[in-house]
């Protein structure tokens, strides 16, 4: 897809992330000049040709008090990893779920889920309901605990001018 110039504006306006209030797109528009329209327009059409993946939050679990953070990582049947990955994903716990290709033989694990508790018990409790909504699909699984917060970031453009 080739972006016009109002896509790049709206890209350099919001790679730091949209502004923190009630309505974002709003001000965006006031701050670009821009009907609020044609801004959600342009995003929304750069999420359908796959520009953007979506839109959302992006919370800090360190200041909300969520300082145990563990990547669940889950050996499933490839005919059923599509399906699990759904239920799983849909539990209010895990923060993002997604599917991921083995790298055999030493890395057999294909669905990924990451939660966040305020203790490690909490942590592995999630792990224990996740365990059991995979039931008899489970065929191993491990945790990858964070060892540091790392900076997440929006896209960035080659020219911030």
């Amino acid at each position: 897809m080739a972006f016009n110039d109002v896509d790049l504006l709206i890209m350099r306006a919001t790679q730091a992330g949209l502004p923190l209030v009630a309505k974002p797109y709003h001000l965006l528009a006031e701050q670009l000049n821009l009907p609020v329209d044609v801004i959600m327009a342009r995003l929304q059409a750069m999420q359908q040709n796959g520009v953007i993946r979506r839109i959302g939050a992006v919370p800090n679990h360190y200041r909300l008090g969520y300082r145990f953070n563990g990547m669940s990582v889950w050996n499933v049947p490839d005919a059923e990893v599509d399906i699990l990955g759904q239920q799983v994903g849909q539990l209010p716990f895990v923060s993002h779920c997604y599917h991921r290709p083995r790298h055999l033989p030493d890395w057999h694990y294909n669905l990924f889920a990451m939660v966040h508790g305020r203790t490690q018990e909490d942590v592995n409790t999630q792990i224990t309901h996740i365990a059991q909504v995979l039931g008899e699909s489970n065929l191993g699984n491990d945790v990858l605990y964070s060892t540091k917060i790392l900076k997440k970031t929006g896209f960035r453009s080659g020219n911030n001018a």
